[in-house]
């Protein structure tokens, strides 16, 4: 650990002078965080967090792989960082329940994931700068291959290539501007994903997924849930059969998948809540989306990838007191069932620990947002391994971080949503409570 954030930075001191200037919010911390004994003993401090979050990080043995691929990884920097850590397992959501992305990275940030749930059609579509109006429905698309009979061989049509799908949505936008009177605006994401907003008068979010989530099913269709929400499932189903007319020739991408339906919330920013000024250092846009929503500042990672992401971090690591820094490929991996890809996943990261951490942040968490087991190829229900390291935070001396030893690791198993209150502790940022 020393090796990578050096001596230890001056303890935090706690006087007005000190602390991180800026506008008061008006807002009342502890009224906007629902409640907690935690929420009205937040002050602002110039300590730093980083929260470093390697999606799906989480995995289970199997017999052709007996060790994780987090256990089989070289990773003499998370391990190094894990010596004077301490070490748990989060539960995104509560025992037996697979989370989705969003209510993992809304936990992860201290909302409640069951009274806060955001669609991840908006976290798509804020994320790629999509403009919500009022009444918007927006949905996250997903380019898939359909065989002749209409059944979904694979659901990410071979992940093709991002340029690929900008043709493809330019292409379709000019066909289907307007479905039923409801005007549809496309906007293409990363490899096969898209977002698409529908906005007209009279629309419900209320409407079942068109997505059968797993191969060999037909693409269901869209279903009101509610009344007032037919306008919504015709347009959607509208969208569906136009777009597998329109890709009828195309070998891997030849219709589209559409979920999470959903309209814009009105939530309390990580500011109001927690009074940090927040940052995020991600790629993907759900990721940034669902940052922009909860109100943090989302940094121009350009030229893209891990190499982007280390010098936006680099460039304003003294503008922000926390810092969401988020890996994609550990995810990939795991759902393409892909052992070896989850490894080197792991490995890449871990060679870029020491500059991730070079500006010497005085808390650092390393977890995920679900655990994506290997043999599942999916979002599974079990525990993410986390550590927690920072100077007043103790260490468990476990030589490895992985999931046998996060399992005995001193924070034990706890939920999700309770790791921000502990990264507030450890950052000296919470007061002590009662007399």
């Amino acid at each position: 650990m020393r090796a990578f954030l050096g001596a230890a930075a001056d303890p935090v001191v706690r006087k007005d002078a000190q602390r991180v200037r800026g506008r008061s919010t008006g807002v009342d911390p502890a009224q906007a965080a629902g409640g907690g004994p935690w929420a009205d003993l937040i002050e602002e401090t110039p300590s730093r967090i980083l929260l470093l979050v390697m999606d799906g990080l989480g995995d289970i043995p199997s017999r052709e792989h007996p060790a994780t691929p987090l256990e089989a990884a070289r990773t003499p920097h998370l391990d190094e960082l894990a010596r004077e850590a301490s070490l748990g397992r989060l539960l995104p959501v509560g025992p037996g329940i697979t989370p989705g992305s969003g209510p993992g990275h809304l936990a992860l940030f201290g909302y409640d994931p069951i009274g806060v749930q955001i669609g991840r059609g908006v976290l798509e579509a804020v994320g790629l700068d999509m403009k919500l109006e009022a009444g918007d429905v927006a949905a996250r698309g997903n380019f898939c291959t359909l065989d002749p009979s209409g059944i979904v061989t694979d659901r990410r049509a071979g992940r093709i290539e991002t340029e690929k799908t900008r043709v493809l949505c330019a292409r379709i936008q000019t066909e289907c501007e307007r479905l039923d009177g409801v005007k549809v605006v496309i906007q293409p994401g990363m490899s096969h994903r898209f977002a698409i907003v529908f906005r007209g008068k009279g629309l419900s979010d209320e409407v079942t997924d068109m997505d059968p989530q797993k191969e060999g099913r037909a693409i269901p269709p869209a279903r009101p849930l509610a009344a007032g929400a037919a306008r919504t499932a015709r347009a959607a189903n509208l969208f569906s059969r136009r777009v597998q007319a329109l890709l009828k020739g195309e070998s891997r991408a030849n219709a589209a998948l559409l979920r999470g339906f959903s309209k814009r919330p009105d939530l309390p920013s990580l500011t109001d809540r927690f009074r940090l000024k927040a940052a995020c250092v991600a790629s993907y846009p759900m990721y940034r989306g669902l940052a922009r929503l909860l109100g943090m500042e989302i940094l121009d990672v350009t030229p893209g990838g891990l190499d982007g992401q280390c010098v936006a971090l680099d460039r304003n690591r003294d503008r922000y007191t926390f810092f969401y820094f988020h890996w994609k490929a550990t995810d990939q991996a795991g759902e393409d069932g892909n052992f070896e890809a989850k490894v080197r996943a792991i490995e890449t990261l871990d060679g870029a620990l020491p500059r991730i951490l070079e500006w010497k942040p005085d808390v650092v968490a390393v977890t995920g947002d679900h655990s994506s087991p290997v043999p599942l190829k999916a979002h599974s229900w079990h525990p993410v391994p986390a550590l927690i390291w920072s100077r007043w935070g103790g260490g468990d001396g476990q030589g490895r971080f992985s999931e046998r030893t996060c399992n005995s690791g001193s924070l034990g198993i706890f939920a999700m949503k309770d790791l921000m209150p502990l990264l507030l502790a450890n950052a000296l940022k919470l007061k002590k409570f009662g007399a």
